[in-house]
């Protein structure tokens, strides 16, 4: 079982580390895949949307006292072209024991339709100073295969990652087929180039019962929103571990949890560290125009 990031230093580590991983399962749906009975195949919608980040629940140890900040998530591409992700993310974070810090975390990744190219590139800057930065590429010959990455920063360097590793939207897919399958877990390594690029998560993702078409009116309203009205939508709860620790013995480093509806927009955002948390609501979407190549696309490799 890993042990979890310093909180004290939460806003120049936690966090960061934290949304690259976010921004990795918000890429939800992205490729058509096989429909299950009853269901159309699944086709992500490319959009932009905006959340806003407040401190959610605190326990005892805990010194955060106050959580504000913004993230602008956005998804082009298609099963056809690949899939890119941009998103910023700016936290302003207070705790009992000091004066308010800011982190700004921006990442890109690139992954292609087959699972066997991803690429990444992520920078933060902690109270206007330089932080982490994180870029490179990875490649394998099929799904299953060895994941090799060519690091670029921090420090030039290549790794090898082993076999039936998932990356980003590769295991968002194997998502949401459990959840229109009806299975409650799904257990998966990820690779999501977060922070050093080096590093190889084990997750233990619970899928609840799905929410039917209309549950999105129960929410508090979004301008734009409206077509998620008639799209069914579930509940996910991510576990991150470091691989090959024991996960009986102690909590995960973090939990990401949120509603994920059939065109891969999210909803309800939630960051568990143990001591406390972050809750994010959706407050803008705009739905972005496919492109013509996009448009056309009816699948991807297998």
């Amino acid at each position: 079982m890993r042990s979890r990031p310093p909180l004290t230093a939460c806003s120049n580590a936690v966090v960061p580390v934290c949304l690259i991983a976010m921004l990795a399962v918000m890429a939800l749906l992205t490729e058509p895949a096989l429909a299950a009975p009853g269901k159309g195949p699944i086709v992500m919608a490319p959009h932009r949307a905006i959340y806003d980040m407040v401190l959610g629940d605190t326990r005892s140890g805990s010194s955060v006292t106050e959580v504000q900040g913004r993230m602008v998530f956005e998804i082009t591409g298609s099963a056809c072209e690949g899939y890119t992700q941009n998103m910023r993310f700016v936290t302003k974070m207070a705790s009992a024991e000091g004066q308010p810090s800011m982190t700004d975390l921006r990442s890109t990744t690139f992954e292609d339709g087959g699972a066997t190219t991803f690429r990444f590139n992520s920078s933060q800057l902690r109270d206007q100073k330089p932080g982490d930065q994180a870029v490179g590429d990875a490649q394998r010959t099929d799904r299953k295969a060895e994941l090799t990455v060519d690091l670029s920063k921090p420090e030039k360097k290549k790794l090898s990652l082993g076999t039936n590793v998932y990356l980003p939207v590769q295991h968002s897919i194997a998502l949401v087929e459990a959840g229109r399958t009806g299975q409650s877990r799904l257990k998966a390594d990820l690779y999501d180039g977060s922070e050093q690029g080096d590093k190889v998560y084990e997750t233990t993702s619970t899928i609840g019962a799905e929410v039917p078409p209309g549950g999105n009116k129960k929410l508090p309203e979004v301008k734009s929103a409206e077509p998620l009205n008639g799209l069914s939508a579930w509940p996910v709860s991510i576990s991150y571990y470091e691989r090959g620790s024991d996960k009986q013995d102690a909590a995960p480093a973090y939990e990401l949890g949120f509603l994920f509806f059939e065109n891969g927009v999210s909803r309800k955002l939630v960051i568990d560290y143990g001591d406390f948390s972050i809750k994010g609501d959706l407050k803008e979407i705009t739905f972005l125009e496919p492109s013509p190549a996009g448009a056309k696309c009816t699948g991807a490799a297998k």
